[in-house]
């Protein structure tokens, strides 16, 4: 059976991109996306994974968005494949030609649902109104494509209760995963370790005023951030006022990266409402623990307590959380490598092939009775 899995786009690296490319791997399955990155395809070590660009997106706010929905509309891989898998904020836009088909789905776009605020209230009036413009427009669209996805499968319970709030519709809770196996415990550093996407929504800046308060305690930060969107001008007064005992590495290698993580001594996260978040079992597969805040999918990875802290959203909290993992790392480290295991990759895999499974035998049944 040949499976597409159609991405928005490819071209930096993130928790996301690992989990796509690994289900492909696992799959068997080709990737078809917009912009694509092969550099950073290279960084995560998926060069073995078929990836097929149907496009550039126009790299301007809103333009971007509907270039790329429109990318997805117009093409056409009915006839070469036998499923079709979506997954992030857009590429459902293809559902309408593309069947049979699932959603593997991050969650439903945050810039049309909970964080539209964040979007809608920091920008010149003029930019504003387009932006609002744009959102009621898109989403009403979204919707008539949403209603061909033939099932919803949701990366934690946290997206399956956005899912039915959003959409009306029920979906089955797939959890994502790594590689358990590429990750390893050397030593507790002198270090605690950030990873993610530079944007807002990740609440870098909380990060960094909290360590400003600990000059004896170092944070790297691992990610990047995409010039030109809302991210650049957020990051760029962070960068302004760094502290001496916060370094920014930006976007690394996957070796690089698990070097980082079986060095560090714990790993801190901070997103709103983070949709599942992998790094915190990247963090676990490496025997360190996590201090991250009390919502969204945290509570699901995390034991607190066991594998990590979960705190407030303010900087004394996230302190506090440091401070008490700094005097003994090592208390959490069985714990951690132990529930890294309920995330490795072959459970996952099979997961999915029933589900498609599933879905193909419905179909055969639907023909059948016409």
């Amino acid at each position: 059976m040949k499976i597409a899995i159609f991405y928005d786009w490819i071209n930096i690296i993130g928790g996301g991109e690992k989990l796509i490319l690994t289900l492909a791997r696992g799959l068997g399955a080709d990737v078809i996306t917009t912009d694509l990155n092969m550099d950073a395809v290279r960084k995560l070590g998926f060069e073995d994974v078929k990836i097929i660009s149907i496009g550039e997106t126009i790299n301007l706010p809103v333009l971007k968005q509907i270039s790329l929905s429109m990318r997805f509309v117009m093409c056409d891989f009915s006839k070469d494949y036998d499923f079709f898998i979506f997954s992030n904020n857009f590429s459902h836009f293809a559902a309408r030609k593309h069947k049979p088909n699932m959603w593997y789905c991050f969650s439903p776009p945050r810039i049309f649902y909970d964080l539209f605020y964040l979007f809608s209230e920091k920008e010149p009036f003029t930019r504003r109104m387009i932006f609002k413009i744009w959102v009621s427009i898109h989403k009403s669209i979204s919707m008539k494509f949403i209603n061909h996805v033939e099932c919803f499968v949701a990366i934690s319970e946290n997206i399956r209760k956005r899912i039915k709030k959003y959409y009306g519709k029920d979906s089955i809770v797939v959890y994502p995963v790594i590689d358990i196996s590429r990750y390893r415990f050397k030593k507790y550093g002198d270090f605690w370790l950030s990873v993610n996407r530079l944007y807002p929504e990740k609440r870098i800046d909380l990060q960094v005023n909290a360590f400003r308060q600990m000059p004896d305690e170092k944070l790297v930060i691992v990610g990047d951030f995409k010039k030109g969107d809302y991210s650049e001008k957020y990051m760029s007064e962070i960068l302004k006022d760094l502290p001496d005992n916060v370094k920014l590495v930006g976007s690394i290698a996957q070796d690089e990266l698990i070097e980082l993580y079986a060095t560090c001594k714990g790993h801190i996260t901070t997103a709103m409402d983070e949709d599942f978040g992998l790094t915190p079992v990247e963090a676990m597969a490496s025997g360190k623990p996590t201090v991250a805040v009390r919502e969204g999918g945290y509570l699901e990875t995390i034991e607190e307590g066991v594998t990590g802290l979960l705190v407030d959203v303010n900087e004394k909290a996230i302190i506090n959380g440091v401070k008490l993992i700094s005097r003994d790392p090592g208390k959490y480290k069985n714990d951690c490598e132990n529930r890294a295991k309920d995330f490795d990759i072959p459970a996952f895999i099979k997961k999915m092939e029933i589900i498609i499974g599933s879905i193909q035998k419905r179909k055969t049944t639907q023909n059948l009775l016409k």
